[in-house]
């Protein structure tokens, strides 16, 4: 990821200061200041993960003959003390948010809601998406729960089980989209795209905003996916 790497460039060129490598140092922490700004930088970052997340328009009319909408897992907090919109994470809200609108629009839909709980404590990210679709009107029996897939090829393979051939809505963000299609295509399954929380932002960048924390984070996100994307490629080379 861009900070870590960041920081372990600091620390090498440190290093060299120390041990009168000084030529060496001033290169390294030439180069990590440089590698800080570009990735904390918002008209650099916001571009590149825009055309990421526009991979895919938004769906914003499904046909009337998809009768599965596939939700992808994500993260939240396992204090049960918390209410049930701050015990998920906001991306997964924004997430789910789509897949009521979407039910919503259809007449025949259940939704499947996916992820486990092995990252966020004993309760699967599944069971806490149902919290939240029942106290929002969504029906139980509209409810299918996939609580054992830990990733999105796994996500795939469900997919493949419980809707087979047929056509459904695929909800996730808008910077995962594109490896997810991957994923989901690569098991013959046929998914429409319905992507959501786009983090781009292209029409209001601060060109003076330098060394940006948020934009820090989008560029861990940007990184991710495209690693992800790499090895995706690698697999399917083998």
């Amino acid at each position: 990821m861009p900070l870590p790497l960041g920081i372990v460039s600091f620390f090498v060129a440190l290093i060299w200061l120390y041990t009168d490598k000084i030529q060496k140092a001033k290169k390294m922490l030439i180069f990590a200041l440089v590698w800080m700004f570009v990735w904390s930088y918002p008209p650099i970052v916001d571009n590149l993960l825009y055309k990421l997340e526009s991979t895919y328009p938004a769906l914003h009319h499904p046909s009337k003959d998809i009768h599965y909408i596939y939700l992808l897992g994500g993260g939240h907090n396992s204090d049960k003390s918390l209410p049930i919109t701050s015990e998920i994470s906001s991306q997964s809200v924004v997430r789910f948010t789509e897949a009521l609108r979407l039910y919503k629009q259809l007449a025949q839909a259940k939704v499947i809601l996916s992820g486990y709980g092995g990252l966020y404590g004993d309760m699967p990210h599944a069971y806490m998406q149902q919290k939240l679709a029942l106290a929002l009107g969504i029906k139980p029996s509209d409810i299918i729960l996939a609580p054992r897939p830990k990733d999105t090829h796994q996500e795939a393979l469900k997919a493949k089980e419980i809707i087979g051939k047929n056509k459904f809505i695929l909800v996730t963000s808008a910077y995962h989209m594109r490896r997810a299609m991957i994923e989901f295509t690569n098991q013959n399954l046929h998914p429409i795209p319905a992507p959501t929380n786009h983090l781009a932002n292209t029409k209001h960048i601060h060109i003076y905003d330098i060394f940006s924390s948020h934009t820090l984070y989008k560029a861990s996100i940007l990184w991710h996916e495209y690693l992800g994307l790499l090895y995706q490629q690698l697999i399917n080379l083998k």
